[in-house]
């Protein structure tokens, strides 16, 4: 018993000597604190090659639901399967592209890569883009893109290109969605939408948002609509476009062709090189290096377009502004009959043919 007590003594005698050289305990009522290491992360995006860390991919578990109930932008574009020798929509020289057609002979259409109506909604936090195609047939899943390009200083030079491929899912997705953001302000070259001599800019250079990578994983997403089997619809945070209250969009549909780098497409390549669409250009039909393409016109976005904005799509404006009632008419305008199941004439833009809005 007596060494029992001796041992325990030496025990308690050794615990104190340990107290005192490393200080007191903390008392009960006080807080253990643990200091942990201190992490930065980058907020800018660095070179891929760079050895620098990745942006962070904060979770936000906020995905867009439904459509708003009111278009803030909506234009019909031309159709192709109306008419294979185009007569309208394909000028080069101003960036307007008709082309859902193979290279050369233009004998295979490709009614997935056909425009016929883009419309835009808005809400507090996202910009939807609607690209509704002739037919979204199966073949899109395998080579087919779109995109919304976004001219957010309204200066004719896209800053913006929101791309998707292969939608294929009715839900929601980041998958094969992508943001391209033009850092060095060279796409459209010298003069903006035009054709200019040929470039060595490198178009949507800095890529903004990759499939769930970025500054924020749930920038921007795709889905097949739901209720339209023909429709795209891509949703893009306005916070991530630096929450314009006013911008210019139009929409593509393409493959290989819709490539960033290629931005603007009628300064990367000559006319000789791309060809036409409409035999009318004797000297550049038919379609050559640039086929499978087609884009729409520009939309107003959030103010009154002055009708000289590059690439802006025409639209009716009062003959008086006191009285926006009464819309402007253009004088002798031929115009023919839309096709079965759209109102109005065709073809757009000159006149206008409006597809019913499937939702």
């Amino acid at each position: 018993m007596k060494t029992f007590i001796n041992r325990t003594n030496i025990l308690l005698f050794v615990m104190l000597v340990i107290v005192q050289a490393c200080g007191a305990l903390p008392q009960a009522d006080e807080e253990l604190i643990l200091e942990e290491p201190i992490v930065v992360q980058s907020t800018q995006p660095v070179d891929v090659e760079s050895e620098e860390p990745a942006l962070p991919v904060p979770q936000s578990n906020v995905v867009p639901v439904n459509l708003p109930e009111a278009m803030s932008g909506h234009a019909s574009d031309q159709v192709s399967a109306l008419d294979k020798a185009i007569s309208g929509g394909d000028r080069f020289t101003f960036g307007q592209f008709e082309r859902p057609f193979n290279s050369e002979k233009m004998d295979v259409y490709y009614p997935s890569l056909d425009i016929v109506d883009t419309i835009i909604y808005q809400d507090d936090e996202w910009v939807y883009g609607i690209i509704q195609l002739s037919s979204l047939e199966e073949t899109n899943l395998v080579t087919g893109k779109y995109a919304l390009e976004l001219d957010t200083d309204r200066d004719g030079r896209g800053d913006w290109l929101v791309l998707v491929a292969k939608p294929a899912s009715t839900d929601w997705t980041v998958q094969g969605v992508q943001i391209y953001y033009d850092e060095n302000d060279d796409v459209g070259n010298v003069s903006a939408m035009y054709t200019d001599e040929a470039t060595d800019g490198d178009g949507f250079e800095s890529l903004f948002f990759d499939q769930g990578t970025g500054a924020d994983s749930e920038t921007a997403w795709v889905r097949t609509s739901p209720v339209n089997p023909d429709a795209v619809e891509i949703s893009v945070k306005r916070q991530a476009l630096g929450i314009p209250n006013s911008f210019m969009v139009n929409m593509w549909a393409g493959t290989s062709l819709l490539d960033p780098s290629h931005f603007d497409l009628n300064d990367f390549f000559t006319h000789e090189q791309a060809g036409a669409a409409n035999p009318g250009f004797e000297l550049y039909y038919p379609i050559k290096s640039v086929f499978e393409l087609d884009n729409s016109c520009r939309l107003a976005i959030g103010f009154q377009p002055i009708g000289t904005e590059p690439g802006l799509c025409k639209t009716l404006v009062p003959v008086n502004p006191a009285e926006p009632s009464e819309p402007y008419s253009a004088p002798n305008l031929s115009c023919e009959p839309c096709p079965e199941g759209a109102t109005g004439q065709k073809p757009y833009p000159d006149c206008r043919c409006t597809f019913p809005i499937i939702r």
